[in-house]
């Protein structure tokens, strides 16, 4: 900047643990070509925000960060984490009970009715006025 004042960095700083450590070495697919899909829904179990507290790291950080349902995409980005490291660990939670994972139906993303109702509820979402911006 001109002014000699620094903005915050866009894209923050590199992870000091590498992916492969964090997932000790594991692939999100495993050879068999099913891997989690990005927009899968993620949402924490009663029994994993009980043990909330005894989760290590990033372990952590996905239960807490799922109180609320969210996609697998989402919560990578949320917590600035690769994908595959993100896919790797909600399957470890889901296998331990921590984490409930809802696969989306794959024939629902070619269904031409559900892309209707995806494009006319975005449609809706209001802009920064207030006004839904279909009506521009």
């Amino acid at each position: 900047m001109a002014d000699g004042a620094t903005g915050p960095d866009p894209v923050g700083p590199a992870p000091a643990v590498r992916p492969f450590l964090v997932t000790a070495g594991r692939v999100a697919d495993d050879g068999s070509g099913r891997a989690l899909p990005l927009e899968t829904q993620v949402v924490a179990t009663a029994e994993g925000l009980a043990v909330l507290a005894g989760l290590s790291f990033e372990r952590y950080d996905i239960v807490d960060a799922c109180r609320l349902p969210q996609s697998l995409a989402e919560l990578a980005a949320r917590l600035r984490l690769h994908l595959n490291v993100v896919r790797v660990l909600a399957e470890d939670l889901r296998e331990a009970g921590q984490l409930a994972v809802y696969v989306p139906d794959a024939g629902a993303s070619r269904d031409a009715s559900v892309l209707r109702r995806l494009i006319d509820g975005l449609k809706a979402v209001p802009d920064s006025r207030g006004v839904p911006s279909d009506t521009d």
